[in-house]
Protein backbone atom coordinates (compact mmCIF):
# COMPACT_ATOMS: atom_id res chain seq x y z
CA UNK A 1 0.00 0.00 0.00
CA UNK A 2 1.24 3.36 -1.09
CA UNK A 3 0.19 5.38 2.37
CA UNK A 4 0.85 4.52 5.83
CA UNK A 5 -2.08 5.36 7.96
CA UNK A 6 -1.03 3.83 11.32
CA UNK A 7 0.97 6.56 13.26
CA UNK A 8 1.28 5.68 17.04
CA UNK A 9 -0.60 7.87 19.78
CA UNK A 10 0.84 8.28 22.79
CA UNK A 11 -1.00 9.52 25.67
CA UNK A 12 1.15 10.16 29.30
CA UNK A 13 -0.73 10.20 32.57
CA UNK A 14 1.42 11.40 35.20
CA UNK A 15 0.39 10.58 39.10
CA UNK A 16 2.03 13.43 40.97
CA UNK A 17 2.45 11.48 44.45
CA UNK A 18 3.80 8.13 43.19
CA UNK A 19 5.78 9.40 40.07
CA UNK A 20 4.36 6.66 37.94
CA UNK A 21 4.60 7.37 33.73
CA UNK A 22 1.22 5.17 32.03
CA UNK A 23 2.34 4.88 28.11
CA UNK A 24 -0.69 4.08 26.01
CA UNK A 25 -0.18 3.18 22.32
CA UNK A 26 -2.70 2.61 19.80
CA UNK A 27 -1.69 1.45 16.25
CA UNK A 28 -4.01 1.67 13.17
CA UNK A 29 -3.92 -0.55 10.10
CA UNK A 30 -2.67 0.29 6.68
CA UNK A 31 -4.59 1.15 3.65
CA UNK A 32 -5.08 4.86 1.52
CA UNK A 33 -6.16 7.92 2.45
CA UNK A 34 -6.55 8.06 6.34
CA UNK A 35 -4.84 10.65 8.66
CA UNK A 36 -2.36 9.67 11.24
CA UNK A 37 -2.41 12.39 13.92
CA UNK A 38 0.33 11.82 17.19
CA UNK A 39 -1.13 13.86 20.35
CA UNK A 40 0.52 14.22 23.75
CA UNK A 41 -0.98 15.27 27.07
CA UNK A 42 -0.41 19.11 27.86
CA UNK A 43 0.10 20.61 30.90
CA UNK A 44 -3.70 20.67 31.61
CA UNK A 45 -4.37 17.53 30.92
CA UNK A 46 -5.94 18.45 27.40
CA UNK A 47 -4.47 16.23 24.28
CA UNK A 48 -2.86 18.47 21.46
CA UNK A 49 -2.15 17.71 18.03
CA UNK A 50 1.83 17.48 17.15
CA UNK A 51 1.85 16.33 13.49
CA UNK A 52 -0.45 14.87 10.87
CA UNK A 53 1.29 12.20 8.45
CA UNK A 54 -0.08 11.38 5.17
CA UNK A 55 0.48 9.32 2.47
CA UNK A 56 2.76 9.61 -0.86
CA UNK A 57 0.86 10.54 -4.38
CA UNK A 58 2.83 10.18 -7.66
CA UNK A 59 1.70 12.68 -10.09
CA UNK A 60 2.03 12.62 -13.41
CA UNK A 61 1.48 14.25 -16.70
CA UNK A 62 1.59 14.31 -20.65
CA UNK A 63 3.68 15.70 -22.34
CA UNK A 64 2.67 19.28 -23.19
CA UNK A 65 2.41 21.60 -20.98
CA UNK A 66 -0.91 21.91 -20.19
CA UNK A 67 -0.46 19.07 -18.70
CA UNK A 68 2.24 20.25 -16.75
CA UNK A 69 0.35 23.43 -15.41
CA UNK A 70 -2.55 21.44 -14.33
CA UNK A 71 -0.28 18.90 -12.52
CA UNK A 72 1.73 21.16 -11.14
CA UNK A 73 -1.58 22.56 -9.60
CA UNK A 74 -2.51 18.64 -8.25
CA UNK A 75 0.80 18.63 -6.59
CA UNK A 76 0.84 21.80 -5.01
CA UNK A 77 -2.74 21.72 -3.17
CA UNK A 78 -1.44 18.12 -1.72
CA UNK A 79 1.52 18.99 -0.89
CA UNK A 80 0.16 22.01 1.52
CA UNK A 81 -2.49 19.48 2.85
CA UNK A 82 0.83 17.68 3.89
CA UNK A 83 1.29 14.36 1.51
CA UNK A 84 4.55 13.47 0.24
CA UNK A 85 4.09 14.48 -3.78
CA UNK A 86 6.49 12.96 -6.39
CA UNK A 87 6.48 14.36 -9.43
CA UNK A 88 6.60 13.04 -12.92
CA UNK A 89 5.63 15.03 -15.71
CA UNK A 90 6.45 15.51 -19.62
CA UNK A 91 6.43 11.30 -19.49
CA UNK A 92 4.84 10.79 -22.98
CA UNK A 93 1.98 10.39 -24.93
CA UNK A 94 -1.04 8.52 -23.07
CA UNK A 95 0.34 5.98 -24.29
CA UNK A 96 3.08 5.94 -21.84
CA UNK A 97 0.96 7.72 -18.76
CA UNK A 98 -2.07 5.35 -18.84
CA UNK A 99 0.14 2.06 -18.28
CA UNK A 100 1.92 3.97 -15.69
CA UNK A 101 -1.00 4.73 -13.81
CA UNK A 102 -2.58 1.35 -14.27
CA UNK A 103 0.78 -0.11 -12.96
CA UNK A 104 1.25 2.10 -10.00
CA UNK A 105 4.02 4.03 -11.84
CA UNK A 106 2.02 7.29 -10.61
CA UNK A 107 -0.85 7.99 -8.80
CA UNK A 108 -2.89 10.69 -10.42
CA UNK A 109 -2.65 13.13 -13.27
CA UNK A 110 -4.67 15.37 -15.30
CA UNK A 111 -7.48 13.54 -18.30
CA UNK A 112 -10.24 14.73 -21.20
CA UNK A 113 -12.99 13.06 -20.67
CA UNK A 114 -13.85 12.75 -24.49
CA UNK A 115 -10.30 11.42 -25.40
CA UNK A 116 -9.46 9.19 -22.84
CA UNK A 117 -12.85 7.55 -23.13
CA UNK A 118 -12.53 7.01 -26.77
CA UNK A 119 -8.66 5.44 -25.99
CA UNK A 120 -9.86 3.16 -23.51
CA UNK A 121 -13.16 1.78 -25.51
CA UNK A 122 -10.73 1.40 -28.92
CA UNK A 123 -12.28 4.41 -31.06
CA UNK A 124 -15.96 3.00 -30.51
CA UNK A 125 -17.81 6.85 -30.43
CA UNK A 126 -19.13 6.73 -27.32
CA UNK A 127 -17.94 10.09 -26.65
CA UNK A 128 -20.14 13.06 -27.42
CA UNK A 129 -20.39 16.53 -26.70
CA UNK A 130 -22.42 16.36 -23.41
CA UNK A 131 -20.15 16.46 -20.50
CA UNK A 132 -21.98 14.55 -18.09
CA UNK A 133 -22.62 11.62 -20.38
CA UNK A 134 -19.13 11.10 -21.36
CA UNK A 135 -17.84 11.07 -18.24
CA UNK A 136 -20.06 8.38 -16.67
CA UNK A 137 -18.85 6.36 -19.39
CA UNK A 138 -15.37 6.95 -18.56
CA UNK A 139 -16.20 6.27 -15.60
CA UNK A 140 -17.37 3.10 -16.09
CA UNK A 141 -14.06 1.60 -18.33
CA UNK A 142 -11.72 3.39 -15.52
CA UNK A 143 -13.53 1.13 -13.01
CA UNK A 144 -12.58 -2.11 -14.59
CA UNK A 145 -8.99 -0.44 -14.65
CA UNK A 146 -8.64 0.13 -10.34
CA UNK A 147 -9.16 4.23 -11.67
CA UNK A 148 -11.37 6.92 -10.19
CA UNK A 149 -12.48 9.59 -12.26
CA UNK A 150 -13.32 12.75 -10.30
CA UNK A 151 -15.49 15.85 -10.98
CA UNK A 152 -14.88 17.55 -14.50
CA UNK A 153 -13.65 21.03 -14.38
CA UNK A 154 -15.62 23.75 -16.23
CA UNK A 155 -12.56 23.84 -18.90
CA UNK A 156 -12.15 22.45 -21.84
CA UNK A 157 -9.16 21.32 -23.99
CA UNK A 158 -9.86 20.40 -27.67
CA UNK A 159 -7.93 18.89 -30.81
CA UNK A 160 -7.81 22.25 -33.38
CA UNK A 161 -6.66 22.76 -36.86
CA UNK A 162 -4.82 25.84 -37.23
CA UNK A 163 -3.30 27.56 -40.14
CA UNK A 164 -1.65 30.95 -41.14
CA UNK A 165 -4.07 33.98 -42.31
CA UNK A 166 -2.19 33.04 -45.29
CA UNK A 167 -3.26 30.24 -46.25
CA UNK A 168 -6.65 30.55 -45.14
CA UNK A 169 -7.22 33.66 -47.32
CA UNK A 170 -5.82 31.29 -50.42
CA UNK A 171 -7.66 28.98 -49.71
CA UNK A 172 -10.64 30.50 -48.20
CA UNK A 173 -10.59 28.87 -45.16
CA UNK A 174 -12.49 29.60 -42.33
CA UNK A 175 -14.36 26.06 -40.89
CA UNK A 176 -12.59 22.72 -41.29
CA UNK A 177 -14.72 21.62 -44.05
CA UNK A 178 -13.04 23.90 -45.99
CA UNK A 179 -10.45 22.18 -46.05
CA UNK A 180 -11.56 19.07 -48.34
CA UNK A 181 -11.33 20.29 -51.58
CA UNK A 182 -7.58 21.79 -50.96
CA UNK A 183 -6.29 19.29 -48.33
CA UNK A 184 -4.77 17.19 -51.25
CA UNK A 185 -2.08 20.16 -51.59
CA UNK A 186 -1.63 20.82 -47.87
CA UNK A 187 0.82 19.13 -45.72
CA UNK A 188 -0.45 18.04 -42.04
CA UNK A 189 1.71 18.31 -38.91
CA UNK A 190 0.64 17.04 -35.73
CA UNK A 191 1.58 14.53 -32.68
CA UNK A 192 3.14 11.33 -33.99
CA UNK A 193 0.02 9.13 -32.77
CA UNK A 194 -2.40 11.23 -34.71
CA UNK A 195 -2.79 8.94 -37.35
CA UNK A 196 -3.79 5.91 -35.30
CA UNK A 197 -6.51 8.10 -33.08
CA UNK A 198 -9.82 8.24 -33.70
CA UNK A 199 -10.02 11.93 -33.01
CA UNK A 200 -7.12 12.90 -35.25
CA UNK A 201 -6.10 12.06 -38.26
CA UNK A 202 -8.68 9.24 -38.51
CA UNK A 203 -11.17 11.20 -37.44
CA UNK A 204 -10.90 14.20 -39.82
CA UNK A 205 -10.25 11.35 -43.02
CA UNK A 206 -13.94 9.95 -41.60
CA UNK A 207 -15.93 12.54 -40.60
CA UNK A 208 -14.76 15.59 -42.64
CA UNK A 209 -13.25 13.26 -45.58
CA UNK A 210 -9.68 15.07 -45.72
CA UNK A 211 -6.76 13.44 -47.40
CA UNK A 212 -3.97 15.43 -46.73
CA UNK A 213 -0.76 15.52 -49.49
CA UNK A 214 1.04 14.49 -46.34
CA UNK A 215 1.09 14.04 -42.97
CA UNK A 216 4.42 14.91 -40.86
CA UNK A 217 5.02 13.58 -36.92
CA UNK A 218 5.98 16.72 -35.24
CA UNK A 219 4.77 17.03 -31.35
CA UNK A 220 2.32 17.63 -29.46
CA UNK A 221 1.06 20.92 -30.35
CA UNK A 222 4.31 21.93 -28.80
CA UNK A 223 7.41 24.22 -30.41
CA UNK A 224 8.30 21.93 -33.16
CA UNK A 225 5.03 21.83 -34.81
CA UNK A 226 4.22 25.90 -34.11
CA UNK A 227 8.04 26.36 -35.42
CA UNK A 228 7.28 23.99 -38.83
CA UNK A 229 3.72 25.93 -39.12
CA UNK A 230 6.13 29.39 -38.75
CA UNK A 231 8.44 28.69 -40.99
CA UNK A 232 6.19 27.39 -43.57
CA UNK A 233 7.26 23.45 -43.22
CA UNK A 234 3.34 22.45 -42.78
CA UNK A 235 0.30 23.98 -43.79
CA UNK A 236 -1.83 22.64 -41.04
CA UNK A 237 -1.08 22.04 -37.63
CA UNK A 238 -2.73 20.25 -34.90
CA UNK A 239 -3.20 22.13 -31.87
CA UNK A 240 -4.76 22.43 -28.74
CA UNK A 241 -7.85 24.79 -28.40
CA UNK A 242 -6.59 26.85 -25.24
CA UNK A 243 -2.89 27.09 -26.40
CA UNK A 244 -2.66 31.09 -26.09
CA UNK A 245 -0.08 31.01 -29.02
CA UNK A 246 -2.86 30.99 -31.73
CA UNK A 247 -4.16 34.18 -30.94
CA UNK A 248 -0.63 35.58 -30.08
CA UNK A 249 0.64 34.69 -33.80
CA UNK A 250 -2.88 35.82 -35.14
CA UNK A 251 -3.21 32.41 -36.61
CA UNK A 252 -6.49 30.96 -37.59
CA UNK A 253 -8.31 28.34 -35.45
CA UNK A 254 -10.59 26.86 -37.80
CA UNK A 255 -14.09 26.29 -36.61
CA UNK A 256 -15.31 22.68 -35.76
CA UNK A 257 -18.52 22.31 -38.05
CA UNK A 258 -19.11 18.85 -37.87
CA UNK A 259 -19.23 16.54 -34.56
CA UNK A 260 -16.11 14.98 -34.35
CA UNK A 261 -14.33 16.67 -31.02
CA UNK A 262 -16.34 15.45 -28.22
CA UNK A 263 -16.84 17.25 -24.87
CA UNK A 264 -13.04 17.78 -23.60
CA UNK A 265 -13.20 19.00 -20.15
CA UNK A 266 -10.00 18.41 -18.12
CA UNK A 267 -10.52 15.73 -15.02
CA UNK A 268 -8.43 14.46 -12.24
CA UNK A 269 -8.04 10.27 -12.48
CA UNK A 270 -6.44 8.75 -9.45
CA UNK A 271 -6.23 5.11 -8.45
CA UNK A 272 -8.36 3.71 -6.25
CA UNK A 273 -5.78 2.03 -3.65
CA UNK A 274 -4.67 6.28 -3.55
CA UNK A 275 -7.58 8.09 -3.35
CA UNK A 276 -9.54 9.50 0.20
CA UNK A 277 -12.25 11.68 0.82
CA UNK A 278 -9.64 14.75 1.54
CA UNK A 279 -7.89 14.35 -1.72
CA UNK A 280 -11.57 13.99 -3.82
CA UNK A 281 -12.30 17.31 -2.13
CA UNK A 282 -8.94 19.40 -2.64
CA UNK A 283 -8.62 18.12 -6.31
CA UNK A 284 -12.85 18.92 -6.97
CA UNK A 285 -12.64 22.18 -5.77
CA UNK A 286 -9.36 23.25 -8.07
CA UNK A 287 -11.31 21.77 -10.96
CA UNK A 288 -14.49 23.40 -9.59
CA UNK A 289 -12.53 27.05 -10.47
CA UNK A 290 -10.60 26.00 -13.42
CA UNK A 291 -12.28 27.68 -16.64
CA UNK A 292 -11.40 27.54 -20.42
CA UNK A 293 -10.45 30.81 -20.84
CA UNK A 294 -8.28 30.94 -17.57
CA UNK A 295 -6.16 27.62 -18.86
CA UNK A 296 -5.63 29.48 -21.89
CA UNK A 297 -4.01 32.40 -20.29
CA UNK A 298 -2.07 29.86 -18.09
CA UNK A 299 -0.78 28.14 -21.58
CA UNK A 300 -0.59 31.89 -22.79
CA UNK A 301 1.96 32.77 -20.35
CA UNK A 302 3.72 29.56 -20.45
CA UNK A 303 4.04 29.45 -24.46
CA UNK A 304 4.35 33.37 -25.02
CA UNK A 305 5.97 34.73 -21.86
CA UNK A 306 8.10 31.32 -21.02
CA UNK A 307 7.27 31.67 -17.45
CA UNK A 308 7.93 28.09 -15.77
CA UNK A 309 4.46 25.49 -15.29
CA UNK A 310 4.74 25.62 -11.71
CA UNK A 311 5.14 28.98 -10.82
CA UNK A 312 1.99 29.88 -13.14
CA UNK A 313 -0.01 26.94 -11.58
CA UNK A 314 0.64 28.36 -8.02
CA UNK A 315 0.14 31.87 -9.33
CA UNK A 316 -3.19 30.38 -10.13
CA UNK A 317 -4.39 28.82 -6.68
CA UNK A 318 -2.88 31.52 -4.67
CA UNK A 319 -4.87 33.81 -6.52
CA UNK A 320 -8.04 31.60 -6.34
CA UNK A 321 -7.07 30.92 -2.86
CA UNK A 322 -5.82 27.61 -2.87
CA UNK A 323 -2.48 28.11 -0.80
CA UNK A 324 -1.31 30.39 1.59
CA UNK A 325 1.13 33.01 2.06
Amino acid sequence: MRFLRGGARRHAFLAALVGLALLATACGGSGGGDTDADTQVGDGGEATEQSVERGEVVVGSTNFDEQEIVASMYAAVLEQAGYSVERRFQLGAREVVLPALENGDIDLYPEYVGTALEFLNGGAGEATPDTEETTEKLREEFAERGVEVLEPAPAQDKNGLVVTPETAQENDLETVSDLEPVAGDLVFGGPPECPERPLCLQGYEKVYGLEFAEFRPLDAGGPVTTAALENGDIDVALMFTTDGLIAEKDWILLEEDKDLQPAENIVPVIREDVVNDEITQLLDEVSAQLTTEEVTELVRRVRVDAEDPADVAEDWLSTNGFLEG
